[in-house]
């Protein structure tokens, strides 16, 4: 049965000679994986940049419950992004926001709510002008929300561990920041608090273990 649905792309691995699967969270049916027939033959009329990390896609989708794969009838990109792989910071936070997509977000549950708020925050990373450097963490913060394990507070993220005094005022800056609003830290303040979040993460199911982006990120924001 065909259907309408907005998606995130999450990661698309080669198959065959020409085909690939892609994984896109969807907001009707939550995580789902997907053939792509041809599409890396020159003949395919199907633009494979269609399915890079985090594009975001107008489907039709062909949805058979409980399969493990299904097909797409249409694909386009709602939403082609300006300004983030010509901006390194913005770059290296995308890179990073994919890792912890791919490796936090299972739940089939609150799609539409959860993918609303991708669809939006990728938008406004892509149309930032300024204060990009703290995105991250604010993504950070308002995703645990949704995934279920959210803080809402400096003591519930810090489930014990300590700080600087600094840190925690920081941390109920973040706490209550959209991701327009400017919080001066430093670069070292900055990389303790996210080592604190992804330890806060990993405290709810160990879901984020040992992040590869988080070393580009570390020689990016200097």
């Amino acid at each position: 049965m065909l259907h309408k649905t907005r998606g995130i792309v999450f990661r698309f691995t080669k198959y065959g000679d020409s085909s690939i699967i892609v994984t896109i969270f969807t907001d009707q049916f939550g995580l789902q994986t997907y053939i792509v027939n041809g599409i890396r033959s020159k003949s395919s009329k199907t633009r494979i940049a269609l399915f890079q990390p985090l594009t975001l896609l107008d489907l039709v989708v062909y949805h058979r419950e409980n399969a493990n794969i299904n097909r797409i009838k249409e694909v386009k990109c709602f939403h082609p992004y300006h300004n983030i792989y010509q901006d390194i910071v913005k770059s290296s936070i995308a890179m990073f926001i994919n890792e912890v997509l791919n490796k936090s977000v299972k739940d089939e549950s609150h799609t539409e709510n959860l993918s609303e708020f991708l669809i939006s925050s990728l938008i406004t990373l892509d149309t930032l002008t300024e204060n990009s450097e703290n995105f991250h963490l604010v993504f950070l913060l308002k995703l645990s929300r949704y995934l279920g394990f959210g803080a809402h507070s400096t003591f519930e993220l810090m489930g014990g561990r300590v700080t600087s005094t600094l840190n925690e005022a920081l941390i109920d800056q973040l706490l209550e920041a959209e991701y327009t609003e400017h919080v001066q830290m430093s670069t070292p303040q900055r990389r303790e608090i996210l080592e604190l979040l992804i330890h806060f993460y990993n405290e709810h199911g160990g879901m984020l273990g040992e992040m590869k982006s988080v070393q580009v990120l570390r020689e990016i924001m200097t």
